[in-house]
């Protein structure tokens, strides 16, 4: 079976959909299919492909050799804001199985599989056409190997930990801010920050470090795990990694970055799990997000939240994809 699994990402457009696409190359090896990752990257995203079969270039404004790569390919994933529809509709004539990742409605796909894995992308008004299969919603959310099987979330009376992770790029400098709101105001919690390669400002993050603080470089998937069972609640941007956050269980304060986040907000807020979540840009952020950490304050809610999360992510999304597109074959 010859698979293969297109995406982009780097230190101008985070690495979420480079994150996802490993969950897929994960449960292809799982179910003992070999994959390979095609990844339009720069050197920020070495780190997350470690070990995996991938090749790095930009396939974009190399698509001779891309499909010189894929050739008759039996299953081809597609996870991408740049590419454009002839380049979906020519892997769809050229794969076996297409599968296309979606999150916004953004084109009208040819023929194969719309993979949003959204929280309540089963509401989404998707037009019904002939040769198109939705998989829709968190029952197809692909998550990490490392978080497909977890313990429950101990939630402790009092908030001890908090955690800070905004993304593999942090391109609105978030990071420094929160850290200090933390320092400031909460000096005596303990605080992991996720700090990537990608990131701009380790200098000024090391400067706001204090001996409360934990800088976490570029984590791998098993230290950002441990990371969220250690942590009691989070302040995170609204991408891919508050999947990993509701499976985890952990009460997210909610950061949105970016307008391609909006639809995961409006369906985490919707299931309790997110609450008044806060615009990156919005003059009141500090303000906000010390409201919000107050009303986490209480365990019965903070032990509610992380309930509810886990109720919608339970980690199989990637298995469940593999499973019924090997199926299909």
């Amino acid at each position: 079976m010859k698979v293969y699994i297109i995406t982009e990402g780097g230190k101008n457009i985070g690495l979420g959909h480079i994150t996802r696409c490993v969950s897929i190359y994960q449960a292809f090896e799982e179910a003992g299919a070999q994959s390979q990752l095609i990844i339009n990257g720069d050197e920020t995203v070495q780190d997350l492909l470690k070990g995996n079969n991938c090749k790095v270039f930009d396939w974009l404004n190399k698509k001779k050799l891309l499909f010189d790569i894929l050739g008759r390919a039996d299953i081809v994933f597609i996870d991408s804001y740049l590419a454009d529809v002839d380049l979906y509709e020519r892997v769809s004539d050229t794969a076996w199985t297409a599968v296309y990742f979606d999150d916004n409605m953004r084109i009208e796909y040819p023929k194969g599989f719309v993979l949003n894995g959204a929280v309540l992308a089963e509401r989404m008004p998707y037009p019904k056409r002939k040769g198109v299969t939705y998989l829709l919603g968190t029952r197809y959310t692909p998550l990490r190997k490392e978080f497909w099987d977890l313990p429950a979330k101990t939630i402790h009376q009092d908030i001890k930990c908090v955690m800070v992770t905004f993304g593999g790029a942090d391109t609105r400098n978030l990071t420094p801010k929160a850290l200090k709101l933390l320092a400031d105001t909460y000096p005596h919690l303990l605080k992991k920050v996720i700090v990537a390669k990608a990131f701009g400002n380790m200098a000024e993050l090391e400067e706001l470090k204090d001996d409360n603080t934990e800088l976490l470089y570029s984590p791998n998937a098993a230290e950002m795990k441990n990371a969220m069972l250690e942590s009691d609640i989070a302040i995170s941007a609204c991408g891919q990694t508050l999947y990993e956050l509701a499976r985890v269980g952990i009460p997210t304060i909610g950061i949105c970055v970016a307008a391609n986040q909006l639809q995961n907000i409006k369906g985490w807020e919707d299931t309790g799990f997110i609450k008044h979540p806060i615009s990156w840009n919005d003059v009141h952020l500090a303000n906000k997000t010390t409201a919000l950490m107050s009303h986490l304050q209480s365990s019965s809610l903070r032990k509610h939240i992380s309930e509810t999360a886990r109720e919608f992510v339970d980690g199989k999304g990637a298995v469940r994809i593999v499973e019924l597109l090997k199926d299909s074959l």
